[in-house]
């Protein structure tokens, strides 16, 4: 299977769908799912034209989906004209969907991955990179998922900790994507807080609270992104602020940390001071420490180099990154920005042109691309 190519061909026969009449959105799953068959199918039988197979199937899948949504548009009229039942209580089962959707038969990996599609209404491609994996293994792993509960019925709930990790995800992409669904995470995240006496539920909540908090100051007026040390902090949210301090306070008197609990921790340290240059970097630092014990994740120790970096100088950070992998989402970012603190600013600028070829968001593209475009001005005058 050559997911290269697959990748190629995605936005292709998304443009030709389009042309031919599909909203982009509609488009976008119709080719997810011919992408599935696609792994299904062509390990055994590859297709002389891969890009006329594909479209022929995306646009069948296209109109099937059509087909379905004009029969259920035709119920919901028929049901409209019914008369309407006695009184009764408005139940809001959003997040019970999400504990049904984290079913046991699954993986906790293949569980997140259908609750993100199916509930939270992310698309492959979004929930690929908050994995960092190729968007053809994303739609394999969902639909293997779809296929695992077919046949099963959702009269049990799934793990706790499957839930907390889409809500997570959800978050991160409503907070930094294209799609606004930070404010629903945070509202389940609630729900669930006021449910359960569970420190990493209230370390989750804590962290979403925080970095909330921090959301008007993100972008300028002209929508640039605005780096956290450039941020006006006077626009930060305080009562949000002090009421996730207060929240990751009581969890961490129980002494069971998680990882929620430690993301919190930090970004209740940025929240604490009054300019960039109050941070407190050599407890960020110990806080990655832990997170990095308890997660092993290559992002927590992406993000620690730039906060050994900040901690005890640029060369200290740039040690600290070498060990990573350079493929590493943002790593050419942190680098660039290491050296550039380091008086390099020729490896800066190549590095933030590279950083800017890979970004995965448009705002986050056009501020890297800025910054090449800046150092590239200083060394020309």
């Amino acid at each position: 299977m050559d997911e290269a190519l697959l990748r190629t061909l995605t936005p292709i026969v998304i443009g030709i769908l389009v042309r031919r009449g599909a909203d982009f959105a509609a488009a976008e799953d119709a080719v997810q799912d011919a992408l599935v068959e696609a792994v299904r199918v062509w390990p055994d039988d590859t297709p002389r034209d891969p890009k006329g197979w594909l479209v022929t199937v995306a646009w069948r899948k296209f109109l099937d989906a059509t087909r379905a949504d004009i029969s259920r548009r035709h119920r919901e009229v028929r049901v409209e004209g019914e008369p309407m039942p006695g009184p009764g209580e408005v139940v809001d089962d959003t997040l019970q969907l999400y504990f049904l959707c984290a079913h046991p038969s699954l993986t906790p990996a293949s569980a997140v991955a259908l609750t993100l599609r199916a509930v939270g209404g992310l698309t492959t491609r979004q929930i690929a990179q908050a994995y960092l994996v190729p968007e053809a293994t994303m739609a394999q792993r969902i639909s293997r998922a779809k296929r695992t509960v077919s046949g099963v019925r959702f009269n049990q709930p799934g793990d706790a900790a499957t839930v907390l990790r889409v809500l997570y995800l959800v978050f991160n992409e409503g907070y930094s994507g294209d799609v606004d669904l930070a404010g629903e995470a945070i509202r389940l995240t609630r729900q669930l807080a006021a449910k359960t006496n569970h420190e990493e539920v209230a370390g989750l909540l804590a962290l979403m609270l925080l970095h909330h908090a921090r959301r008007p100051a993100r972008t300028g007026p002209d929508g640039r992104l605005v780096p956290l040390a450039e941020q006006d902090r006077s626009l930060w949210n305080t009562r949000l602020i002090a009421e996730g301090v207060d929240v990751l306070q009581t969890a961490l008197t129980r002494d069971r940390l998680g990882e929620f609990q430690a993301q919190a921790a930090i970004a209740a340290l940025h929240a604490d001071a009054r300019t960039a240059e109050e941070t407190d970097w050599v407890q960020i630092v110990e806080w990655y420490d832990e997170l990095v014990r308890l997660t092993d994740s290559p992002v927590a120790r992406l993000n620690r180099a730039v906060a050994v970096g900040e901690a005890d100088g640029p060369r200290a950070g740039l040690a600290a990154l070498a060990g990573l992998d350079p493929a590493l989402p943002r790593h050419a970012a942190a680098a660039a920005y290491l050296h550039e603190r380091d008086g390099d600013p020729v490896t800066a600028a190549r590095l933030y042109t590279e950083a800017a070829r890979s970004a995965p968001s448009l705002p986050e593209r056009d501020h890297l691309t800025r910054q090449a475009a800046r150092l590239n001005a200083q060394l020309r005058s």
